[in-house]
Order: C-alpha cells, then sequence, then structure tokens
C-alpha cells in the first residue's frame, strides 16, 4: 500500500509529451533542470514519506463532528502544518501574496503525487488553490490584501459553497439569501448577511487550519431567477476582527469513498446572517465562481490519473509477489508470480497506458494554462485559452473516467482479496467514484465540450487541435521507426473519425441538440482517446530520437514507445466506431425517448 511518485515518467510527459520547453520564452519562463530535479525530487519524498502512509489508516478512521467542531483523521493536522511550513502551496502562485511563481505545468506534477498520496488529504489544498486563483482574478484590492498571502501559503484554506439539496447540480435554483448590511462595509467592499444551507462542502469545517474562507454562492433581494440572479460573497470562518462568523457545520456526509474527507452540510445565518463580501458584480456571481471551478475541474481530472496510479502501482506489485498457476509458455508445472500469465500482463499495461496517456493530456492542458497566461504574442495567449478552454471538460470527464475503470482493474488484478478492504485495493475503487460526479457530473462536462467548446465556435478549436494531431502523425511516419510508423498507421484513422464526429456535432447543435446531448458523451471518449493517443506518441517520438542520440536509459524510453504502441493498438484502434454512434445520435435519442417513456 505505500506509493513512490513515479518522477522520471512524469518529467518526461511534463517534457516530451506537452513539451515544457515552450516556457522557455515567455516571463518567468521555466525552472531550469536542476531546481526542476529538486523539486520533483522533495516532492516525491514529501509524498511518500508524509502523506501516503496515512491513507489507510484515514480511511478507515474517518473524520468525526463533535459538538460543532470536525476532527480530521488521526496525522491530517501534522502532515498539513508540514505542508505548509515547506511552502508546498504556494508553488504556482503570485510571489506578490507570497507565491513561488512556478509554472502550472510544473505544480501539475507535484499536485499528482499528493492526491495520488492521499485523496482526501489531497482536496483541502485542492480547494484552496481554487480559492486563491478566484480571489486573484476577481477580487479587489482589500479582498486580496486581506486573504490571499493566508490562502497562498496554505495557512488559512478555501472552499467552494454552491450546491444545495433542491439543486443539485443546477447552480440556479439555488435558494441561499444575501441581504445587504451596509454598517459592515469596508475596503473589503459591500458587506452582506448570507442565511441558507449548502451541501457537500469538501473541507468546509475541519480542525488543520486557523481560517476557512468561504466562496458562497446567494441571491440578493429581487434577483432575477436562474443563473443570472446568483451572486459571490468571500464569508470567513473568522471575521477580520477575530469573532466566529454566524456559519457551522451540521453533519458530515457518510460516503463511498474518501472518507478521511470532511464533506460538510453548512449551515448560514442561523443567528441573524452570517457576514459576508461580495466579489465581483452582483448577478455574476456564477461567472467569477467558474474560475474555480475550471480550475477544480482541471485538478479533479488529475486525481483520476493519481489514483489510477496508485491502483496500477498496487495491482503490479501484488501481481509480482503473489504466485499462483504455472506459466502457458514454460514446460514446466511450477507454480510462478501471476504477473506471467498474459492477462495479468494486459490487464497491467492497459491501466499503464491508459495513465500516460491521459498524464499527457493534462500535463499538457496544464502548459497551455500556463501559456495563455505568459505568452507575449496576443494571438498565442488567445490560442491558448481556447486550447485549455476545449481540454477542460476532457480532462475531467475522460481522466475520471480512466480513475475508477483502472481501480477497478486493480481490484480484479487481486482477486478475492481485492475484495478485501485490507489490501488497500478497494478503498482505490471507493475514493475513485466520486471522481467523475463532483465539479460537474461527466455528463455535464460531454455536454460543455459538445455545445459550448466545440459547436459555439462551429468546431474552430477542435479542428486547430486536430491540426496539432496531424502534425504529430506526420513526425511518427517521418521517424522512420517501424513502431512509431505502426502508431502513426491507427493515429490517422482515430484523428479522421474525430474530425467527421466533430463537423457531425456542430451540424446537429442548432436543430437538434436533444441528439448531440445523447451522443456528446461518446464524443468525450473519443475526445480523449484521440488527444491522449497523440499526446503519448508525441512522447513516444522524443524517446525514439533519444534512443538513437545513445541517451542513457534506453530501456525506459524504449518502454515510453512500447506504452503508447499497445495504445495505439487497443485503445485509437476503437476510435473509428466511435463515428457509427455519433452519426446515430438523432435516432439514439429518438430510440431512448421511447424506450424511457
Amino acid at each position: 500500500m505505500s506509493y513512490r511518485a513515479p518522477v522520471a515518467e512524469m518529467r518526461f510527459a511534463m517534457e516530451a509529451s506537452a513539451g515544457l520547453d515552450a516556457l522557455g520564452a515567455t516571463p518567468g519562463g521555466a525552472p531550469d533542470g536542476e531546481t526542476l530535479t529538486q523539486i520533483l525530487d522533495a516532492a516525491a519524498d514529501f509524498a511518500g514519506r508524509e502523506i501516503a502512509p496515512l491513507n489507510w489508516p484515514a480511511d478507515r478512521a474517518g473524520a468525526s463532528l463533535e459538538n460543532g467542531v470536525v476532527r480530521t483523521a488521526p496525522g491530517f493536522v501534522a502532515a498539513y502544518r508540514r505542508y505548509v511550513d515547506n511552502g508546498w502551496n504556494a508553488l504556482p502562485f503570485d510571489s506578490a501574496y507570497g507565491g513561488q511563481d512556478l509554472p502550472w505545468s510544473v505544480a501539475v506534477a507535484v499536485q499528482e503525487m499528493w492526491q495520488a498520496a492521499s485523496l482526501s488529504f489531497s482536496l483541502c489544498p485542492l480547494l484552496t488553490q481554487g480559492a486563491v486563483e478566484l480571489l486573484a482574478h476577481h477580487g479587489n484590492q482589500g479582498q486580496k490584501d486581506a486573504y490571499l498571502a493566508k490562502l497562498v501559503s496554505g495557512e488559512w484554506t478555501g472552499t467552494m459553497n454552491l450546491t444545495e439539496p433542491q439543486a443539485g447540480s443546477d447552480v440556479g435554483a439555488l435558494k441561499t439569501r444575501a441581504r445587504r448590511d451596509a454598517a459592515n462595509d469596508s475596503a473589503l467592499g459591500e458587506a452582506y448577511r448570507i442565511v441558507g444551507t449548502k451541501i457537500f462542502i469538501t473541507y468546509g469545517e475541519h480542525d488543520m487550519a486557523e481560517n476557512i474562507v468561504h466562496m458562497v454562492l446567494a441571491r440578493v433581494p429581487e434577483a432575477p431567477p436562474g443563473p443570472k440572479g446568483v451572486s459571490l460573497f468571500l464569508v470567513p470562518k473568522f471575521l477580520p476582527n477575530g469573532q466566529r462568523n454566524d456559519l457551522r457545520c451540521v453533519s458530515l456526509e457518510h460516503k463511498l469513498g474518501i472518507n478521511a474527507s470532511p464533506t460538510c452540510v453548512m449551515a448560514f445565518g442561523d443567528d441573524g446572517g452570517a457576514l459576508g463580501w461580495r466579489i465581483g458584480q452582483e448577478g455574476r456571481g456564477l461567472e467569477c465562481m467558474f474560475t474555480m471551478m475550471n480550475n477544480a475541474r482541471l485538478t479533479v481530472g488529475l486525481q483520476g490519473i493519481a489514483i489510477a496510479e496508485r491502483a496500477y502501482q498496487a495491482a503490479c506489485a501484488y501481481a509480482h509477489a503473489r504466485v499462483q498457476g504455472r506459466a502457458a509458455d514454460s514446460a514446466s508445472h511450477e507454480a510462478v508470480a501471476i504477473v506471467r500469465h498474459a492477462d495479468v500482463q494486459r490487464m497491467l499495461l492497459d491501466m499503464k497506458s491508459k495513465i500516460e496517456a491521459a498524464r499527457a493530456l493534462a500535463y499538457s492542458a496544464h502548459l497551455s494554462l500556463d501559456l495563455a497566461a505568459r505568452a507575449e504574442d496576443p494571438a498565442l495567449r488567445r490560442y491558448h485559452q481556447l486550447r485549455v478552454d476545449l481540454l477542460t471538460p476532457v480532462v475531467k470527464a475522460w481522466a475520471t473516467d480512466i480513475g475508477v475503470a483502472a481501480a477497478s482493474t486493480g481490484v480484479q488484478i487481486h482477486g478475492g482479496v481485492g475484495f478485501v478492504e485490507e489490501t488497500g485495493a478497494a478503498q482505490h475503487y471507493r475514493d475513485a467514484r466520486i471522481l467523475p460526479i463532483y465539479e460537474g457530473t461527466n455528463g455535464i462536462q460531454a455536454n460543455d465540450l459538445a455545445f459550448r467548446k466545440v459547436a459555439r465556435d462551429g468546431g474552430a478549436a477542435a479542428h486547430a487541435f486536430a491540426e496539432e494531431v496531424a502534425a504529430i502523425e506526420a513526425s511518427l511516419v517521418a521517424s522512420g521507426d517501424a513502431d512509431l510508423a505502426a502508431i502513426a498507421a491507427t493515429l490517422g484513422p482515430a484523428r479522421e473519425a474525430l474530425a467527421r464526429a466533430t463537423v457531425s456535432v456542430v451540424a446537429s447543435a442548432k436543430d437538434d441538440p436533444q441528439a448531440v446531448g445523447a451522443i456528446a458523451v461518446p464524443y468525450l471518449e473519443l475526445f480523449g482517446i484521440v488527444a491522449g493517443g497523440a499526446l503519448i506518441a508525441k512522447g513516444a517520438v522524443e524517446a525514439s530520437r533519444r534512443m538513437r542520440s545513445g541517451a542513457d536509459n534506453a530501456a525506459f524510453f524504449a518502454a515510453r514507445i512500447a506504452v503508447a504502441r499497445f495504445f495505439a493498438d487497443t485503445a485509437l484502434a476503437r476510435a473509428p466506431g466511435f463515428v457509427h454512434t455519433i452519426a446515430a445520435g438523432r435516432g439514439s435519442a429518438a430510440r431512448m425517448a421511447a424506450a424511457l417513456a
């Protein structure tokens, strides 16, 4: 049940698949090789030594609520304090508020380590980083001065308060109220009293930080119905004068997984109203909150990769240790480790190839996040902003589906003992299952991709990405390597399938949105397969180049090519089959409506 961060594979994905060197021409650049090595090695040590050992016992212990006080699992408070003291929370943030100004392209690998070490523990900094991004983009100067430095360091933590019992994912249906309290106006902005109940609030109350800064969506009086009537408010647990605010955790959810992460029902305003200050313009709250949500969606996608990696490492270790049955390729009747069995090898390689494809895609999306902010050419900034917008729902949904599938395969490799909690395989599966649900279900992500990110611009961003895939395909062919040529032969039809599917989505979006909704999920899956396959193929080209140049560790580079080839043979090869499903969307929608009537 131990965890060892795959630093070499992470760095390879960062440099070869994502293209970290593109940051060299931007203000701030990228850390030099020695600095990058120090960061990744230190983070790997902290994740493996400090956080990972807490994962299984924390799942057993869970979080508890006593007399309004939430106690986290044993070890979490001390580990979080060391996390803050070592400056890990501050990596990608503005040095003006105590950050280290590192690119997200570097921070992404470090965050994957926290999440793989313990999904429950990592959820606290995940929400805090989103709160930092939200305030940095939308807060007024008084709010930034009062809260950003503490949030950047991690001394204070942040939350996202959207969901209500009657609203679920329909945030526009929320009922939490906000009334003006001009007597408390200050440099923080216009003050309000917040009254309402929020559910599913991750780390809404805990004992790991001195203060918790809640980002709360609520309605002002006379606000119009729907999303345009929602405003956003900063509501701290402790007010600037040190007094406790009028908010509390009334219960903790009993969940399938992530048991050590306190998921709170929060009550605001039991004693007249929790004091908060509006962020941004009235009625623009959901727009502001999307900054935090999009940050969280990319990071949740990363969680899918992280839990898949953790499940893979456990399954691989078990497969090497478990002796059962004889090898099919041997005349001996002596029992062998199950890793010798072809089907176990297939399952492990399936996990491994999907992890590397999803990691390449997530790291590439984070590179675009950096270039959208740092590139000096406005046209390049716009290109990468459109690219990260396009890829965000794919990273969130496709990578989290991979996380669930890999965790399930991990249980399968363990066999009967995988169904027993003590091995830890079951925990990975339970923890992974929330990922396709929170931060917008994967169905919502698929609709976002199809309608907002593809149909809205006539498929321009999707077709621009397809041109990237075509360039990778050309580099595979030009390499002269037989394995790379085989990958190209599979990538080409997959790219063409995605192009045809994109045309179909754009054509149907206006006149038959129900049909597009019916095929949005397979369209997103197709997009993920093609994008992830192309980006690990890009890495395979670099691996081949390094092998030809006589670089050390040829076995490592050969493995990257083998993994990319396996993904092409087993995943990319399926891509053309999606075209029929997507083309049949209109009929599928009608049949579903008839069958479910």
